[in-house]
């Protein structure tokens, strides 16, 4: 068994909102390399409304989800931040 701490603040398997320079985007972690992340049950979020308000309720403006289970991959080089993201995550175009 490896008891390594890994070399990120990342946890596999937790919710994420990640604000990106372009995008925002939701999903679960499932792995994370040097340069990438890659996410599940991801929304892309073209427009998250009042940005506190969303972060607090989880709800959003527009969302428009991938198909269940695809993995996306998101490059650590656009991250502006993430957060745990504590809500079901959006899988409904709205």
């Amino acid at each position: 068994m490896n008891n390594a701490t890994p070399n990120h603040p990342y946890k596999i398997g937790e919710n994420y909102f990640i604000r990106t320079v372009t995008f925002h985007y939701t999903g679960k972690l499932v792995k994370v390399y040097d340069q990438e992340l890659v996410l599940t049950d991801v929304a892309w979020i073209p427009e998250d409304g009042r940005f506190a308000d969303a972060l607090k309720s989880g709800k959003f403006s527009e969302v428009e989800p991938y198909p269940l289970g695809k993995e996306v991959i998101i490059p650590r080089g656009c991250i502006i931040d993430a957060s745990a993201h504590e809500f079901p995550l959006p899988t409904t175009q709205i």
